[in-house]
C-alpha cells in the first residue's frame, strides 16, 4: 500500500466576529505575499450564498469511502479559492473525489477590486454555512479576501481555528479533472425549464445506478438502459449537490466523453457553476492517470517559462502562449501538464482554456504522487526496457516485469501492452507502467 502524502497547514489566526459584524474566516494561506487579494460587495448574494453552500457541501460528500475513512479524510473539506483577473473562483472535491465542484463568481456578481492575485484554502465552517443559508436577495454581503483569510460580513456569527492536512489525492484529483475536460464533447445546451426537469430527474437516482443522456434537439432526458445515440453517465444522481441552484438556473450545458465522465455547466446569470462527474461513483478522478503520457518527457526549462507566463489569466490560450515563447503547441500542453501536477492551472470549459491557480504544492516529488511514473523511471534506470523495432510509424519493445517481459508496441492505432494492468483499462486511466517506461526511455534517447 502506497503511504498517503499530505500536506499540513496551519491557520495565521482564529477565525473571529468581526466588531459591528460580519465574519472575519481563516484560510490556510496563498502563495502571493500581498495581505489582501480582493475587496467587494456581492451584487447576487442569494445566488453567491447557495454556490458557495454547494461547494461546501462538495467538499464535505462522499460516494464510496470506506466510513473508517470518513473522519480522516473530512479534514480536507476546505474548498479552495483563487483570484486572478476578472474572476474569483471557488472549488471543491468530495471525500471520494468522484465529484469536482466550482463556482465562477463573474464581474456581474461581485463589485469589487483585485488588489493582489493568488489562491489560498477556505475553512468553510459550520457557521459560516448557517450565515450563509439565511441570505436573500436583499441582504448586504460583503466578500474580502486575503492570503490568510476570507471575510464575509454577513451576520454576526464566530469561526473557529482549525489545522487542515490537503491530501496528495487533491492535487492528483485537479490534475486529472484538467486533462478530462479538454476531452468531453458538448451534448446539449438546454433552456431553464428543460434544464430542469432534467436534473431533477437526475437527482431522483441513486447515485450508485448508471444512466445514458439522451438528446433531440434542444430537449434530453436519461434513460436507464443505452439507446441509439445516447452516451453513459456515470452516477447521475451525485447532482442532488446543485439542487439549491435550480432556482438560479439560466441555461445547462452538459458535456460528456466516451468513458461516463461528464461535467455539468449552470449559467447562472452573474456566476457559472460547473459539476464534473467520474466515470463511475467507485472512481475518483485521483486514479485516472490521464497526464501521465505528458510527464513522461522531460520538461526542461519549459515549465517555468510557461508558469511565468500565466500571469493569473482568466483563460489561457495554448495557442496563443506557444506564439508568444516561440515554441510547438504541444510543448506547451505538456508544460501545462506538468503545472497541474502541482495544482497551477485548471480546465474551464465554457472558456474552452485552461486557466491559472497556485496550490502550495511542489512540482517536486511529483512521483510520490504519481507511483506508476515513478515505477515507470525505476524499470528505465535497471535496464529493464529492451527496444526490439523502432520507425517512424511503429514501435515494439520489452519491458521486464515480475517475472516475464511484456511486449508494449506502438501503431497508428496507438499504444498496446500484455500486461494485465493493460487488458483491465487499456488506455482509460492513462498507460501502465510498462508504456510509461518506454516512454521515458524514448525521451531520454532524443533528449
Amino acid at each position: 500500500m502506497i503511504p498517503a502524502i499530505e500536506q499540513a497547514y496551519d491557520y495565521g489566526r482564529s477565525s473571529a466576529r468581526r466588531p459591528g459584524g460580519g465574519l472575519a474566516l481563516a484560510t490556510s494561506g496563498g502563495s502571493v505575499s500581498a495581505p489582501t487579494l480582493f475587496v467587494g460587495r456581492i451584487l447576487l448574494p442569494d445566488l453567491v450564498a447557495d454556490g458557495l453552500l454547494v461547494i461546501g457541501s462538495v467538499a464535505r460528500s462522499r460516494y464510496h469511502v470506506p466510513a473508517a475513512m470518513l473522519a480522516r479524510i473530512l479534514l480536507a473539506a476546505d474548498p479552495i479559492v483563487t483570484v486572478g483577473d476578472g474572476r474569483v473562483r471557488f472549488e471543491s472535491l468530495s471525500a471520494c473525489s468522484g465529484v469536482y465542484a466550482r463556482l465562477d463568481l463573474l464581474p456581474d456578481a461581485v463589485d469589487g477590486t483585485v488588489i493582489g492575485r493568488g489562491t489560498t484554502n477556505v475553512d468553510l465552517g459550520p457557521d459560516l454555512r448557517a450565515a450563509l443559508a439565511g441570505v436573500d436577495a436583499r441582504s448586504a454581503v460583503d466578500l474580502e479576501i486575503g492570503s490568510e483569510w476570507v471575510e464575509v460580513r454577513v451576520a454576526d456569527e464566530g469561526m473557529r481555528e482549525r489545522r487542515v492536512p490537503l491530501p496528495a489525492r487533491w492535487v492528483r484529483s485537479l490534475t486529472e479533472v484538467a486533462a478530462i475536460q479538454p476531452q468531453l464533447e458538448r451534448r446539449a445546451v438546454l433552456a431553464r425549464t428543460e434544464a430542469t426537469r432534467l436534473l431533477r430527474g437526475a437527482m431522483r437516482l441513486p447515485v450508485n445506478r448508471p444512466a445514458w443522456l439522451v438528446t433531440r434537439g434542444e430537449s434530453a432526458r436519461l434513460a436507464h438502459h443505452p439507446v441509439a445515440g445516447s452516451v453513459a453517465v456515470g452516477g447521475p444522481g451525485r447532482l442532488r449537490a446543485m439542487e439549491r441552484m435550480l432556482r438560479h438556473v439560466h441555461t445547462l450545458t452538459v458535456h460528456a466523453g466516451a468513458d461516463g465522465s461528464t461535467a455539468w455547466e449552470l449559467d447562472l446569470g452573474g456566476a457559472r457553476l460547473t459539476l464534473a462527474l467520474s466515470p463511475e461513483v467507485w472512481r475518483g478522478f485521483s486514479g485516472e492517470g490521464r497526464q501521465l503520457e505528458a510527464l513522461a518527457a522531460p520538461s526542461s526549462g519549459l515549465v517555468r517559462r510557461v508558469r511565468a507566463a500565466l500571469t493569473w489569466r482568466p483563460t489561457v490560450d495554448v495557442d496563443a502562449l506557444a506564439t508568444e515563447l516561440r515554441v510547438a503547441a504541444e510543448e506547451v500542453r505538456r508544460a501545462l501538464a506538468v503545472l497541474a501536477t502541482a495544482g497551477a492551472v485548471g480546465y474551464d470549459l465554457a472558456d474552452a482554456g485552461y486557466f491559472h491557480r497556485e496550490l502550495p504544492f511542489a512540482i517536486d516529488g511529483l512521483e510520490r504522487r504519481h507511483p506508476r511514473l515513478a515505477a515507470a523511471r525505476q524499470l528505465v534506470a535497471d535496464g529493464r526496457v529492451r527496444a526490439e523495432e523502432t520507425g517512424e510509424d511503429r514501435l515494439v519493445a520489452w519491458v521486464g516485469g515480475s517475472g516475464v517481459e511484456h511486449r508494449v508496441a506502438l501503431d497508428a492505432a496507438g499504444w498496446t501492452c500484455t500486461c494485465p494492468w493493460y487488458a483491465r483499462h487499456r488506455m482509460e486511466r492513462g498507460p501502465c507502467k510498462h508504456i510509461l517506461a518506454v516512454q521515458v526511455a524514448q525521451a531520454a534517447d532524443d533528449a
